[in-house]
């Protein structure tokens, strides 16, 4: 069977028809658009303009914030924490806040006194 051009032609009762190599390709495409339209199916992600909130000091506190994940996202940006968003020190911002949340701890490599504010002198020993 000779090789079928990849444009139209004249199939059976004088019909145009695609190719076997062009409608392999317009099949490819259509199922490619669909899976990527279709890939992500979860709500839409918005974004947390943390600017107003970190490396400024002690500017809010968590009543200010509408989610848990708004809270997480200053506290990802300031991990030293000065707004006190993680009072325990377990690396989740004010987990007492409505969804959508972020429940991913920020890693913290410094440590924090019982209040979870960050101590910045190491701990001498009394004998010391």
């Amino acid at each position: 069977m000779p090789d079928q051009p990849r444009t139209l032609h004249k199939g059976p009762g004088g019909r145009l028809r695609l190719g076997r190599r062009t409608a392999i390709v317009v099949v490819s495409v259509i199922a490619s658009v669909t899976l990527t339209a279709c890939g992500d199916n979860g709500p839409p992600k918005r974004a947390f303009d943390v600017a107003p909130y970190v490396h400024k000091g002690h500017v809010v506190n968590c009543d200010v914030f509408k989610t848990q994940a708004d809270a997480q996202a200053v506290l990802r940006a300031d991990a030293l924490d000065p707004n006190a968003l993680d009072r325990d020190g377990d690396g989740i911002a004010c987990p007492s806040r409505p969804e959508p949340t972020d429940k991913k701890p920020v890693h913290r490599d410094f440590m924090t006194d019982k209040d979870g504010a960050p101590v910045i002198e190491p701990l001498r020993s009394p004998s010391a």
